[in-house]
C-alpha cells in the first residue's frame, strides 16, 4: 500500500492537494485503500460499502479479494476492475472511488459520482408561453436523461468520447441508428477524435471551432439549444446532437440558416399562429439588416424614393453625419447590452432607465441625433432581439454595418453589389455537407413549405432531404377507403 501511496503522491498530488482522499482500511485481514475526490464521491454510497465491508468474514476475500469485492461484496451496480494506475486516476478524476486491495494488480474502481449541478430550468433565451419548463445544465448525465425521457426508442445511441489531454472533458454523441446518416455519424466521430488540444473549459464553443473549422465565418454552422423537446424534435428529423460536460447548451447537426429563425414557441401554438409568429419574425430580421441601410441609401439618392414616400429622411440634420450618428448608436446600444449582462439583475432596471434617457432623449435634444435614426435604429435592434439565435442575430448585425459602409461609400452600387456578395458568400456555405441556404439553393419545394408555414404534424409524412435520413418515413402512407 506504501508503494500505491507514493505512486498517487507523484501523479495525482496526493498529500498536497487537500481535495484528494485515500482511507486506509483493514477489512477480514485485507489491507485496502478507498481513493477518492472529496466533492465527487457518494457519500451514502460509499457509507453503505463500508458497512458491508466491516463485516465481511469470508474465506474467498482472504484468498482472491479482488474478485471477492467486484463480484458480491460491494453492494453497488457499477464496479468495474482496471489494470492500469493511469486508467484508475482518470476514473477517480471522473468522479469515482477506487479501491486499492493490497497485493493486487487490479483496483476496483465504484462508480458512484456526483457533481455540483442546478435545477432543471427553463433557459432564458428559449422561453415559450406554454411548454415544457425544463432545460439543459452543466452535468451531462442530467442532460442524457432529459432527452432519454423524450425518446424511449431503443435506437437511440449515446456515445461517449473524452476531449482535451488535461481536461478530459466528456463529450456525447447522440443520434438514432435507423434514422441518422452513417456517413454523417462517422464523420463526427472522426473529426472530433482528431481534435488534440490541451483543453477545452469552454465546453461546446471550443468543440465547434475545433471540428468546424469556420476561422472568421461570423454566421453560425451549428445551431445551439439548451431546450430537451427541441433537442429531441431534432433527433427524430435525423440530426446529430452533440453534448458537452458542463455545457447546458447541445450542437445540432447539419444546419441551414433557417434552422437559426425557428423557435420552439411557433410548435406550441396552432399552425395558422405559429404561422404568423413566423412571418412576424421573418419580417423583423429583415428589417435589423436592410432597414438602415436602405433609409440611407434614399436619404442620399432622393430619386430612390417610392412615391408616397416622400417624407423619408431627416427633418433636420444634427451636428455630426448620419452615418457618425449611426455607428454611434449600434455602440451604444452594444455597450448597454454588455452592461445589463454585467450588471447585478437589481440594477439593470435602473441602467436601462439612465441609458434611455441619455441616449433617447437628450441625445436627440442637444442635437447629436436625430429623430428618425434614433426610431429606425430601434426598430433594426428590436428585431434583432427578435431573432431565435443569439449568434444569427450578431452576424446579421456585421452585415448590417458592412451595408451601411457600402452605401456610405458607393450609394446604389456598393449595396446591389454587397448584397449580392452576401447572398453568394451563404449559398457557398455547407455544414457538413449540408447546403447552408437550403431549401433555396439547392431548391426544394417541400423544404420551403416547411419554411415558410408552420405545417400541422400530421403533414409531416416524410423527414425533410436535409439529413439525408436513412428512414424518411414519419407516418404511415393515408389509406384511401376501398
Amino acid at each position: 500500500m506504501e508503494a500505491i501511496k507514493a505512486e498517487l503522491e507523484k501523479r495525482t498530488g496526493l498529500g498536497t492537494s487537500f481535495d484528494l482522499v485515500l482511507r486506509e482500511m483493514v477489512f477480514d485481514t485485507i489491507r485496502t485503500g478507498f481513493f477518492y475526490v472529496n466533492g465527487f464521491a457518494k457519500d451514502d454510497v460509499l457509507t453503505l460499502v463500508l458497512d458491508r465491508l466491516s463485516t465481511v468474514h469470508d474465506e474467498a476475500m482472504r484468498t482472491a479479494p479482488a474478485n471477492a469485492l467486484r463480484e458480491y461484496l460491494i453492494p453497488h451496480i457499477q464496479v468495474e476492475p482496471y489494470e492500469t494506475m493511469e486508467e484508475v486516476i482518470g476514473q477517480v478524476l471522473a468522479g469515482g472511488t477506487a479501491v486499492f486491495i493490497e497485493g493486487e494488480k487490479q483496483a476496483i474502481v465504484i462508480d458512484a459520482k456526483k457533481f455540483p449541478s442546478r435545477s432543471t430550468e427553463e433557459p432564458d433565451l428559449e422561453r415559450v408561453v406554454r411548454g415544457a419548463r425544463d432545460g439543459f445544465v452543466e452535468t451531462l448525465m442530467t442532460n442524457v436523461a432529459l432527452v432519454r425521457r423524450r425518446i424511449r426508442d431503443p435506437q437511440l445511441r449515446l456515445e461517449i468520447t473524452q476531449v482535451g489531454k488535461r481536461t478530459s472533458t466528456d463529450i456525447c454523441i447522440a443520434y438514432i441508428n435507423d434514422i441518422a446518416n452513417n456517413d454523417l455519424v462517422q464523420s463526427l466521430r472522426d473529426k472530433i477524435k482528431q481534435v488534440q488540444i490541451d483543453g477545452i473549459p469552454l465546453a461546446e464553443k471550443q468543440l465547434e471551432e475545433a471540428i468546424m473549422n469556420s476561422s472568421w465565418n461570423p454566421y453560425p454552422n451549428v445551431r445551439y439549444t439548451e431546450r430537451p423537446d427541441v433537442a429531441s424534435a431534432h433527433l427524430l428529423e435525423g440530426h446529430v446532437i452533440v453534448m458537452a460536460d458542463t455545457s447546458p447548451s447541445v450542437m445540432i447537426m447539419p444546419t441551414t440558416f433557417f434552422h437559426h429563425v425557428q423557435h420552439a414557441e411557433e410548435y406550441r401554438q396552432l399552425p395558422i399562429i405559429g404561422s404568423y409568429l413566423r412571418w412576424v419574425r421573418f419580417m423583423g430580421m429583415l428589417a435589423s439588416i436592410f432597414l438602415l441601410p436602405l433609409w440611407y441609401l434614399m436619404v442620399m439618392e432622393p430619386s430612390l424614393k417610392p412615391a408616397g414616400l416622400e417624407f423619408i429622411g431627416p427633418q433636420e440634420l444634427g451636428q455630426i453625419p448620419i452615418l457618425v450618428q449611426f455607428l454611434l448608436a449600434e455602440l451604444g446600444i452594444d455597450l448597454m447590452r454588455m452592461a445589463s449582462v454585467h450588471t447585478p439583475t437589481p440594477l439593470s432596471v435602473a441602467m436601462g432607465l439612465v441609458a434611455a434617457i441619455l441616449i433617447g432623449d437628450i441625445a436627440v435634444k442637444t442635437g447629436l441625433f436625430t429623430n428618425e435614426i434614433i426610431f429606425y435604429i430601434s426598430i433594426a435592434t428590436i428585431g434583432m432581439f427578435a431573432t431565435p439565435s443569439y449568434e444569427l442575430s450578431l452576424a446579421n448585425r456585421i452585415v448590417r454595418l458592412l451595408l451601411l459602409f457600402a452605401v456610405a461609400i458607393f450609394k446604389v452600387p456598393g449595396f446591389v453589389g454587397l448584397c449580392t456578395l452576401w447572398l453568394i458568400f451563404l449559398c457557398a456555405q455547407r455544414s457538413y455537407n449540408a447546403p447552408y441556404m437550403w431549401p433555396f439553393i439547392p431548391f426544394n419545394g417541400k423544404g420551403l413549405l416547411n419554411i415558410v408555414f408552420r405545417l400541422p404534424v400530421l403533414k409531416h409524412k416524410t423527414r425533410l432531404s436535409i439529413t439525408r435520413a436513412k428512414d424518411v418515413t414519419r407516418q404511415p402512407p393515408d389509406k384511401s377507403p376501398a
